[in-house]
């Protein structure tokens, strides 16, 4: 299934916030920016599922840490709804030799081949949340997560080399618990996830907030992303965390 464009999906989202109704579209438009470190924890490949070589990109080879970027746009419609779209690239890059022949979507590397991985998971999502309660201290959002997976693993060496893509709708529960610890610094517990027969994704981080002015709020957190799907087509499940800096403005 060929990768959809990033320009053409970023447009869709836009054009889709832009199109809620004026009625709604009662509070601020916020924007968020969050960066930092992202290191693979695990990452275990077979392709096919249910042929290829079980195979890790962390054990068998090593995935280097690296920065990472998330952008998000959210519109306050009215008193307990929000809407927000997340563009959040991702591209960890691995490298190594195996103890034993690797067999990658039909193409065989054999004993101590210098291989180089590259093990990509961009992801587009379009959220809907609801406050369901609202105190002087604790605010709990949930809501529902359109998602789109764009998804890729690339083995190369001994000059051969195998890509595998995977496009794909995944629908999420998103959810959001914002702790006030005083009167500019809270908790913030929040993510997207959901389990199925077909695979599973957890997106979830916890972090410590702190608003200098109304309009600005910073924040620091550990976040943590898990999944992946066991068929016969793919098996990947991957576990990565993330040490991350946000800053959300809200003109």
């Amino acid at each position: 299934m060929k990768a959809i464009p990033v320009g053409l999906v970023i447009g869709g989202i836009l054009l889709a916030l832009g199109a809620v109704p004026r009625a709604f579209a009662a509070g601020p438009l916020a924007f968020d920016v969050e960066t930092g470190m992202v290191a693979a924890g695990s990452n275990d490949v077979r392709i096919p599922g249910d042929t290829g070589t079980r195979f890790s990109l962390v054990d068998d080879l090593s995935t280097d840490a690296r920065g990472f970027l998330r952008l998000r746009a959210a519109y306050t419609l009215g008193p307990r709804q929000r809407l927000s779209a997340l563009y959040a690239p991702l591209t960890l890059k691995a490298s190594g030799s195996c103890d034993r022949p690797i067999t990658y979507k039909d193409v065989t590397f054999v004993t101590g081949t210098p291989l180089a991985a590259e093990y990509t998971f961009n992801s587009y999502r379009l959220s809907y949340g609801y406050t369901v309660h609202r105190s002087d201290r604790l605010s709990v959002e949930i809501g529902l997560t359109a998602k789109i997976r764009d998804a890729a693993i690339e083995v190369r060496g001994g000059g051969r080399s195998a890509r595998k893509t995977n496009v794909g709708f995944v629908p999420l529960i998103n959810f959001a618990f914002d702790w006030r610890l005083g009167r500019s610094v809270g908790l913030r517990f929040d993510g997207d996830a959901l389990a199925a027969p077909q695979g599973r994704a957890e997106d979830v981080q916890l972090a410590v907030w702190y608003t200098p002015r109304p309009s600005l709020r910073l924040r620091a957190g550990y976040r943590l992303l898990e999944g992946g799907a066991d068929n016969d087509e793919v098996y990947n499940f991957a576990l990565l965390h993330y040490a991350a800096l946000g800053v959300t403005v809200m003109p």
